[in-house]
């Protein structure tokens, strides 16, 4: 008997679990976001030696691996200690959209599934542009693979709660 996917118990389930996956994912980003922002706070004017002593421990742990990545948060922090005010409303701002998101996908509100949807499917492009032009980086194809996949359950769910 054909049983139809939105009638099938398992897959109610499975879809409310993966959206609360993407909440915690949210949560967890907010948090780091939270503890970037302590730090520009407190140490601000220590930032860019402190980020630069992270870098060099890394470097000989993962050795070139992430390397841009790294040139870029070392920018960050010079940025960041050249105007720490900025920065740290930035980062908290950032963390507060998070943990709204997050709040939002885990109380099942249909606002913070088009928020999700959008805000993550307008990275898939920028993401792909990166893979295809610039050299090949784990990191940009790590992020691509995650935003899909955050597109694609938040999309389904979406689908479910009939809002497509």
């Amino acid at each position: 008997m054909f049983v139809p996917d939105n009638k099938r118990p398992s897959a109610h389930h499975s879809a409310n679990q993966s959206i609360v996956m993407v909440a915690v994912y949210e949560v967890l980003k907010g948090a780091v976001a939270l503890l970037v922002a302590f730090m520009v706070w407190r140490l601000h004017t220590r930032l860019p030696e402190l980020i630069q002593g992270f870098i060099n421990g890394l470097h000989h742990v993962i050795g070139s691996l992430l390397a841009v990545q790294l040139q870029q948060l070392s920018q960050f922090a010079d940025k960041a200690n050249q105007n720490w005010h900025k920065a740290f409303w930035l980062v908290t701002v950032y963390a507060l959209l998070r943990f709204i998101e997050a709040y939002g996908l885990y109380r099942d509100k249909t606002w913070a599934y088009w928020y999700s949807v959008l805000g993550y499917g307008i990275f898939v492009p920028v993401e792909l542009y990166y893979l295809l032009v610039k050299p090949f980086d784990w990191v940009h194809l790590g992020i691509f693979l995650l935003n899909v996949f955050i597109v694609v359950v938040v999309y389904r769910n979406m689908k479910r709660k009939g809002l497509l």
